[in-house]
């Protein structure tokens, strides 16, 4: 093969994203620029260089101009009108051309350090993939207790949020996110991620170093208190019917901006 043949394939290589990110955004102009000032940092921290990670805002049917802030950002934007964040997550995912998938909420900040700690997780060959957890972006009695509840679950089971990342090869094979799940769609997801990597002799990480900064806005809107009512009533009517769907369009699909 001619010389110029092999190095006009090594340069696409180097240029093509090796990682993407995918935002899944409904009315989220007035979050999204502080997420965007932290992906823009750790791109520009990223050992391989900014255009390594592509960044893609899966515009979830939003009506204030969520996907022309994204574009302006020099964001890819994939307009998924389901009302799913499973779907919006999925949508982002299908315009991908990294390797390795990486997800993370609208209303959260990425530590610098991110892209650089998930390349050198799934360097490993016994890491199918994880999350990076989150630290608060504010406490109070009510967020503390919380907390402290979730805590032991997190441990027991390996499971945690922030930014989720895992190899494309693996996201596919899982099928990607259950989009007839309104909530819980991302438990759900890294529990199939963790059957695929525990039969080819994988784990899922946590990257604690690198944790995100959680918003805290649910405890804005709904009350420091409100898990404890959201426990209560998932109890009441279980995790599916008429009424669980309710109150998850409301909790989690009420109206922002626009």
């Amino acid at each position: 093969m001619p010389i110029i043949q092999v190095t006009e394939r090594m340069m696409a290589i180097e240029s093509s994203p090796r990682l993407t990110l995918v935002i899944p955004a409904f009315n989220e102009r007035e979050c999204l620029p502080r997420l965007l000032d932290s992906v823009d940092e750790a791109r520009g921290q990223y050992r391989h260089g900014p255009d390594r990670v592509q960044v893609i805002v899966a515009d979830n049917a939003s009506t204030d101009g969520t996907g022309l802030l994204a574009a302006d950002r020099g964001c890819l934007v994939a307009r998924v009108e389901r009302r799913a964040i499973a779907a919006a997550r999925n949508g982002g995912a299908r315009l991908a051309r990294g390797e390795v998938l990486a997800f993370v909420d609208a209303d959260m900040r990425i530590h610098p350090q991110t892209f650089n700690a998930i390349d050198a997780a799934l360097l490993s060959p016994r890491v199918v993939g994880g999350a990076t957890g989150v630290r608060l972006e504010r406490w109070s009695l009510g967020v503390a207790v919380t907390y402290a509840l979730l805590v032991p679950g997190i441990w027991a089971t390996g499971l945690d949020t922030g930014v989720v990342f895992c190899r494309r090869r693996d996201f596919e094979a899982i099928g990607g996110y259950r989009e007839e799940m309104l909530c819980a769609e991302d438990v759900q997801f890294l529990l199939a991620l963790r059957r695929r990597g525990k039969a080819a002799g994988q784990r899922l990480t946590r990257l604690r170093r690198v944790k995100a900064f959680a918003s805290m806005r649910k405890f804005d809107q709904f009350g420091e208190w409100h898990y404890f009512r959201m426990v209560a009533h998932a109890a009441r009517c279980g995790l599916r019917g008429h009424a669980m769907s309710g109150f998850a369009r409301r909790y989690w699909y009420d109206v922002r901006g626009g």
